[in-house]
């Protein structure tokens, strides 16, 4: 099964860089970021990289099942075609612009997708009642699509946070913690960015887009979802850990301020942080050490089943994410 993964990894990795080459003219003509008020880089750059990203996971994933030893997950097609939805939103979205309502439907839509193919026993909180449940990863699902979205606003912020989480899951995978099937999918993913992100290393020559953004987001929420329902809910807190908090303690400010949430804004920690002193390669290095720390304390917690070890990690990993939070709001002094 290693040399599958690897196969894997390899053929996303290439598919992914070699559209790129192909698609960045198209890119550079139609679907070109204007820099703004709210915008972190400063000349015109191509967007829709993520449609590389895409393309790549899902043929990685084509190419993968016809291996020999090659297993399939009963949710790979739901998961696959709510991707290719939000992936066509997104792609819509930065080219035309699109409102609000329209978003927030293919949202629902593919996050209900995946959540309506899981299989009824799976349970992450037995304590709670299943229409309860279902209803707070609903919820999960779709505020996990927006938060890789909004964190998608520094060239290799998103390479600093896909690369260290799918390669994570993918060891774990390695000890059980996710079925082959799973793992596939986080090791397809993992190439694919592996080969987006030399063209979005600073200063960027190609951002991802909501065309990536988006289907990402799903992807990382359906494969942390499988994590703690294979009785890892530890360790699924702690991979995002990060982006959920920046966004979520952004967000939670914001209202405290009264300010229109669906606006775009710039008051991201890791925004802060280069209006305050830091270049953007320091700021994507600390995420992507955070993230690595963060993965780390993952497997421990997996590999220490006991509620006390657990809460150990999880204690460190919100201590390892308030410190880089905290570094950024102050900016370098």
């Amino acid at each position: 099964m290693a040399v599958n993964s690897l196969l894997i990894l390899v053929i996303a990795a290439a598919v992914s860089a070699a559209l790129i080459l192909v698609l960045r003219p198209v890119l550079a003509r139609y679907a070109v970021a204007q820099p703004n008020a709210r915008s972190s880089h400063l000349t015109p750059t191509p967007q829709g990289g993520g449609i590389a990203v895409v393309a790549a996971t899902i043929l990685a994933l084509l190419a993968g099942a016809a291996l020999p030893d090659a297993t399939a997950s009963p949710g790979l097609g739901p998961l696959v075609g709510a991707v290719l939805l939000l992936a066509l939103t997104g792609a819509c979205d930065d080219v035309f612009h699109l409102p609000v309502t329209p978003r927030l439907l293919a949202q629902f839509v593919a996050v209900g997708l995946v959540l309506a193919a899981l299989p009824p026993e799976t349970r992450l909180v037995p304590l709670l009642p299943w229409w309860v449940e279902r209803a707070a990863l609903f919820l999960a699902g779709v505020y996990a699509v927006n938060v890789t979205n909004f964190m998608d606003g520094l060239d290799w912020m998103t390479v600093a946070e896909v690369v260290p989480v799918t390669a994570a899951l993918w060891i774990l995978s390695l000890d059980g913690a996710l079925p082959p099937a799973d793992a596939a999918v986080a090791v397809a993913l993992l190439g694919a960015t592996i080969g987006f992100a030399p063209f979005n290393r600073p200063v960027a020559k190609l951002f991802l887009g909501d065309v990536g953004s988006l289907p990402i987001g799903l992807m990382l929420f359906w494969l942390l979802l499988r994590l703690a329902a294979n009785g890892h809910l530890a360790a699924a807190i702690e991979l995002p850990l990060y982006y959920v908090a920046d966004a979520t303690v952004t967000l939670a400010l914001r209202l405290v301020r009264r300010e229109n949430v669906l606006r775009a804004h710039r008051t991201h920690f890791y925004q802060r942080a280069t209006d305050r002193g830091y270049s953007v390669a320091a700021v994507v290095t600390s995420v992507f050490l955070t993230n690595v720390a963060l993965a780390f304390l993952a497997v421990i917690t997996i590999d220490r089943q006991s509620l006390e070890a657990h809460a150990l990690a999880l204690a460190l990993a919100g201590a390892t994410v308030l410190t880089a939070l905290v570094r950024f709001a102050r900016g370098r002094q």
